[in-house]
């Protein structure tokens, strides 16, 4: 069987979590596989999920990088019988080594690991997550005025 060409492009959705960039501060990122269920990956294919309230915890002594809070919604043509729970805990898929670097990164005060975005890759769900650092109100409006100067600066350009 042939392989798709690259340049195609995909009608799988990208999930994204707006309101992390908004509350944290972003150091880091790292892509990671998410071990799903068929029912889950079904529902991911239609755009049903929340990443808002989700959450990553890393831990050293079984190590392992695991999903908390994130909603999938549960897939209707399954059938009764064949659903998974839509808040339940999911294994994110990463090397060792960096699985060690982002636990022993989420241990510092106030950093915290929050996922950022779901998408496709060769037909695979992958979740980018970000280690971030919680904002003070003064930065969100910093970050609130910076984004309404660049709004008004690109309508300016654009008139002339």
């Amino acid at each position: 069987m042939a392989k798709k060409s690259s340049n195609q492009k995909s009608n799988e959705p990208v999930i994204e979590n707006r309101k992390a960039r908004h509350l944290y501060t972003i150091t880091d990122t790292l892509e990671c596989g998410i071990k799903l269920l068929g029912t889950e990956i079904k529902s991911v294919r239609s755009g049903q999920v929340s990443l808002a309230e989700g959450y990553v915890k890393a831990s050293e002594d079984p190590l392992s990088l695991t999903l908390h809070s994130i909603h999938i919604a549960e897939y209707p043509p399954a059938g009764p019988h064949r659903q998974h729970e839509p808040t339940r805990t999911r294994v994110l898929l990463a090397h060792r080594r960096e699985i060690r670097k982002w636990a022993v990164a989420s241990r510092s005060r106030g950093c915290t690991i929050v996922p950022l975005k779901m998408y496709f890759v060769d037909g695979r769900a992958k979740l980018l997550v970000g280690l971030g650092t919680g904002k003070k109100a003064p930065d969100k409006r910093q970050d609130l005025k910076a984004k309404e100067a660049k709004r008004d600066i690109e309508r300016a350009l654009k008139r002339r």
